[in-house]
This record gives structure tokens, sequence and C-alpha cells, in this order.
């Protein structure tokens, strides 16, 4: 299975955007100006006129992104690049979508070396896997350039999103300390702010809140909570809760950080159930008989099923906004049940790391990899392969309810929800 060769890690702005951007490049404003406007302008003139550049700029670059069917049914752009169904997309998350927060940071969890990214463009860019994440996928099928993760993001590239994502972040603070350093989702969502002001102070309040009600806000969190606090023998967690305790826990605080996103104004919301966690091959290598582990499966099952329900009660309680619940246990246990079906042939080992199940140690630095990646489920102890993101990002992106509650990522984006929305 290859990934089909796709322009993506470029840009593409047609002609009118592009001039628009040209113009308004602080360092290219005379040169742009003189070329384009041949009679001399007043101070005042040049004031209106780039005052008029502005709210164009927002409308296209924050607002007019997005695709209305009801003017145009063809998805895909005059030079053949998919239309920007939405504004931006911004990221919050762990390993699984991190794609490069962690790379300055004093953390051992890291993959900003070779072979990580052995199948990336750019090579290796902090990004878990050989290729693109599901997150990748998801903004290539949303018609947006790959995400700028938030550590490298700036000027323009962050109107169309940015990726917060960090490895070893949880829910709780507390979670992944073993790696020392991380980005919890509560600095995430203060990273987002950070991010939002710098946007307001450019564009004003009312526009910006405007356009980012139309942008997505793709969260996966709580795979650390569990495989690098509550499984953890370090931690005193498992003693506190038991499964159902933590789980409500979890989701409690959950709860609580979305409705400060919805707050900061975000209003479409995709969020990402935990997977089979028991049969990635970190937990595979510690049983004799390689065998996926129903006690770690079982134990994940009450967070998802909590966050469906809150899902259900978001929807219900805050005004003008949508949240969507990704089935990712259901679309691991899918792949690997029918993994034939979907070119894989090794679903119990990583492609690259060491010891048994190559889950024990997860990929060194400079190791030599399977050769066959498409084959493979799990790229390393923890991580699905970039053929595996593909896959799931497709489901998330189209699926049918199976794979995607109430609604798949494609229909949140076309759903008109201006005349529901209010204002927190």
């Amino acid at each position: 299975m290859e990934r089909e060769q796709m322009d993506t890690f470029i840009t593409f702005y047609p002609p009118p955007y592009h001039s628009l951007l040209n113009l308004l490049t602080p360092s290219n404003h005379s040169p742009q100006l003189s070329s384009h406007l041949t009679l001399s302008v007043s101070v005042v003139d040049l004031f209106l006129i780039m005052a008029k550049f502005w709210v164009c700029f927002l409308w296209v670059m924050l607002a007019g992104c997005l695709v209305s069917g009801q003017e145009d049914d063809n998805q895909f752009s005059p030079g053949g690049a998919k239309r920007e169904m939405v504004p931006a997309m911004f990221v919050f998350g762990d390993s699984l979508i991190d794609n490069g927060n962690n790379n300055n940071l004093p953390s051992f969890a890291k993959a900003n070396y070779f072979p990580y990214g052995i199948d990336f463009e750019g090579g290796p860019t902090g990004r878990f896997s050989n290729g693109y994440t599901m997150v990748d996928e998801i903004a290539e099928q949303l018609g947006l350039p790959l995400i700028p993760a938030y550590s490298e993001a700036s000027g323009e590239q962050v109107l169309h999103g940015v990726n917060y994502a960090s490895a070893a972040a949880g829910i709780l603070d507390i979670t992944g300390r073993n790696f020392v350093g991380r980005i919890p989702f509560n600095q995430q969502i203060q990273n987002f702010e950070n991010t939002l002001d710098q946007i307001t102070d450019n564009l004003g309040a009312d526009d910006v809140a405007e356009a980012i009600s139309k942008c997505i806000f793709f969260v996966g969190m709580g795979s650390n909570d569990y495989l690098n606090n509550y499984l953890m023998p370090n931690y005193n967690t498992k003693n506190q809760y038991n499964g159902q305790q933590y789980a409500n826990l979890l989701v409690q605080q959950y709860n609580r950080q979305l409705n400060t996103l919805y707050n900061l104004g975000a209003r479409r919301f995709v969020l990402a159930g935990l997977g089979s966690m028991g049969c990635i091959p970190s937990i595979l290598a510690q049983s004799p008989t390689s065998q996926c582990s129903d006690e770690v499966n079982r134990l994940i099952l009450p967070f998802n099923a909590n966050v469906r329900a809150m899902v259900n009660n978001l929807n219900s309680n805050l005004p003008g906004a949508k949240f969507i619940y990704i089935e990712i246990y259901r679309m691991f246990q899918d792949i690997l049940a029918n993994s034939r079906n979907y070119g894989f042939s090794v679903i119990n080992r990583g492609c690259c790391g060491i010891g048994r199940n190559r889950g024990q140690i997860t990929c060194l630095p400079f190791q030599t990899p399977c050769s066959n990646r498409e084959q493979y489920v799990f790229w390393d102890a923890f991580h699905p392969t970039e053929a595996v993101n593909i896959i799931m990002g497709r489901k998330a992106f189209n699926g049918d309810t199976r794979f995607a509650y109430p609604m798949n990522i494609e229909q949140l984006a076309n759903l008109d929800l201006e005349l529901n929305s209010q204002k927190p």
C-alpha cells in the first residue's frame, strides 16, 4: 500500500490570494504597491487601501476558504489542488499526532531522528511515524497544507492552523513525567491562547471570532494517562482509583478543558477516542504468547464510553457548537481483524524496535527499520505506520457512523452552524 503522490508540502494559493499575500507582507509593501498601482497615493489613501486589504485577507484566508456546496460543488480548484473546506485546523494531543513540539524540550519523548520520517518528504520532523500522522491525512482531505508545529509556526503559517500536540502529554498535568519535558493539554490550550492573541492583534476580535468558529479543533488525548500514568509502577494512580473511577476523573477534567476551548471561540470539535492499546507491541512484548492484553483493552473502554457520552452532553448544552467522536478503538479492531484486506501482513510487532515483538525498546537512532513498511500495522513499540494513519484519517474524514459519531469530519466541515452560534 503506497500513499499516492500529493502536492501537500507547498501551501497552495490561487493567484488572487497569492497577490493579496504579497501585498500584505510588510517587507514587500512598497514594490508590490508600486507594481500594482500606477498612480501615487497619499498616506491616508494608502492606509484605507491597506485596511481594505486586511478585511479581504481575513475572509479569504480564514473564512473565505470554507467551501459552500451551494455555490460550487467542485471541491478542486482550477489548478487541481483540493479546495480548503475550512479556514484552519488546530490540533491538540500526544505523540500519535505530535509533529515536532518536543524537539527542543529537555525530553526523552522525541522522534526527530532517523529512521523516523524515513518515508516523509521532509525527513525526521518529530513525527512518531515513518511518514504521515493521522492529522496530516485529515489536513490533506480538508484541502489544507500540513499543519505546522506550534514550536515552529510563525507569520502567515498560523492562518491555516497550528499543531500543539506533544509526546508524553496527557489530560492530567502529572502524566508523562517519566519523560521529563512534555506539554500537557492545559499548557497546549494556553499556547492556543497565545496564537489567538497574535491573530487578534492583527485582525480584530470580532472578525477572528467569526473565522475561528469555522475552524476544526482536533483533540486526541488520553493514551498517556493510561500508558504513562495509570499503568506505570512508579505512579500510585492504580492504587487510588479503579478503572471506572479513573475514567470518570479523566473525563471530568477533559470536559473542563474542552469548555475552555469553547469559551475561546472553538465550535467544531473532533474528539478521537483511544485505540486498542492492549494490542500495541509494547504490551504484546509483556505476554509470553504475544497476545493482546484483554485487561488493558477493557481498562480504556470506560474512558471511551465516557467521552462519547460527553459528546452528546456538550452538543446539547453548548450553543452553536458541534462535537463529533472518532471511534479509534473500532478502527484498530477492524484493521487487525481484516488486516489482509487492508494489505497488512504483520500485525504483532513493530517495524522498528528491539526485543520481543520489537516492542521492548522503541525505535533507536539510525536503527535499520523493516523494508516492507507498507505491510506493517505498527511502526514502533507504540505508534502505527503511515499506512494505518492514512486509513484512519480517511475513515474519520468520510466514514460512516461506525467510525465517526454522530457525523464525520467532512460533514462537520460543511455544517452550517451560523444560525445557532452564540457567544458564550
